[in-house]
């Protein structure tokens, strides 16, 4: 069962072929970038068991079509590729980012499907153009192998209305389709059955936070397997503090803005977007450099570290209050999973609602799963990699096989 996983960026294309039978593998990934500029690049990558084996190339690359040209030439390439004819391919999986409230698992790929997603354009414009694009173009290489779509909305989609609505004149609803939708939602649902499998415990009994932190970042209140709320709104400008984008904040800040900068409603949006989060209050979105000069009495690095983790607090002890029960909080994701220092200012203090971490064990490097709470915290303390890919392929082939 070889699946190709594709992720079509606006200037790239992203990718992994999996063999997900007898065991889960990563044949190959890689990816083509500068797709349209003077000289683009190929990066391909074969996983051995001896060591990984790299194949770059530098060329013209002047839309997706010839970019995902290349990728096929490398997959089957005599010297570098991993399958002899793309017939062996059984799937093809594509991450797409958003498709409202059409669909609230992965799909088969039809044009019933491709208009859902050319709908929802105005919603994700910047996202969802170019991942039809790499459908399209994916579907005229790989004219005999199925395709499907995976939607970072879809995990979110079990939110109940008092939690996605917002209070809003409830036309905006029904006729602009404004409501929080979220976002990272493949990633929160492969943390879902990850910490399920490693609690020993079904997916439906488990109750989760997932803390997704990465240059974006997200969190997930999980009851008994299924989504409840999540922080990211009806963008992902909504919720937490992240590498470049403010997260929560007063609405009439944009009004306000317009008329002391003489900037416009776009232009201000682009900074809370670009220009913000870790990087507005410090200067830099890059957590390595945040922690080194807070490391060295930086004043105003400490201060976004304090800001950033205060805001993860906040919706920790917001979504401890609507779960039944909580097995356990999960970091993942670039921060979650590689900076300890960001888990310990999350944690501490947090003893009163069951969360006491172990700080040796958080100190600990490691690329597995592991729990780094004290022993006899109440509620698990797990850092567990996410891998969305892998998450794709995995519905992938679970719709292929319906």
């Amino acid at each position: 069962m070889k699946i190709l996983v594709i992720n079509a960026g606006s200037s790239s294309i992203k990718y992994q072929l999996f063999d997900l039978a007898p065991f889960e593998s990563v044949r190959c990934s890689g990816y083509v970038e500068r797709i349209g500029e003077a000289s683009g690049q190929l990066l391909h990558r074969v996983h051995q068991k001896g060591g990984d084996h790299e194949h770059e190339q530098e060329c013209p690359v002047p839309d997706h079509a010839a970019g995902m040209a290349l990728i096929l030439d490398a997959l089957t390439d005599r010297e570098h590729g991993v399958i002899h004819d793309v017939a062996e391919i059984t799937g093809v999986g594509h991450r797409v980012v958003h498709c409202g409230e059409a669909y609230s698992d992965a799909v088969l790929i039809d044009d019933n499907v491709l208009k859902a997603i050319r709908d929802h354009v105005p919603l994700a414009p910047l996202h969802n153009p170019p991942n039809l694009t790499g459908i399209e173009v994916a579907r005229e290489l790989f004219s005999e192998t199925p395709q499907v779509a995976v939607f970072d909305t879809a995990f979110h989609q079990t939110i109940p209305p008092h939690a996605y609505l917002y209070a809003l004149p409830f036309d905006y609803y029904t006729t602009h389709r404004v409501r929080r939708y979220g976002f990272h939602g493949t990633s929160h649902k492969f943390i879902a059955a990850e910490a399920a499998a490693f609690l020993d415990k079904p997916v439906p009994d488990t109750c989760l936070i997932s803390i997704h932190l990465g240059n974006g970042c997200s969190m997930a209140a999980i009851d008994a397997g299924r989504c409840i709320d999540t922080t990211m709104g009806m963008t992902p400008l909504e919720g937490l503090v992240m590498g470049t984008r403010c997260g929560d904040i007063d609405p009439a800040v944009h009004e306000y803005l317009v008329g002391q900068t003489g900037q416009d409603i776009a232009q201000i949006t682009e900074v809370m977007n670009r220009q913000s989060g870790l990087k507005g209050l410090c200067g830099t979105n890059d957590m390595r450099d945040v922690k080194a000069r807070a490391a060295a009495g930086d004043e105003q690095a400490n201060r976004a570290l304090d800001v950033y983790c205060y805001r993860i607090k906040k919706y920790i002890g917001a979504y401890s209050a609507i779960l039944p029960d909580l097995d356990a909080i999960v970091f993942t994701a670039g921060v979650g999973q590689n900076v300890p220092l960001v888990r310990a200012r999350i944690c501490a203090g947090m003893e009163r609602i069951g969360i006491v971490l172990d700080d040796a064990l958080n100190e600990q490097e490691a690329t597995q799963t592991r729990e780094i709470h004290a022993a006899y915290s109440p509620v698990k303390v797990l850092v567990i990699p996410t891998n969305e890919e892998l998450q794709i392929a995995r519905e992938t082939c679970e719709v292929l096989q319906a």
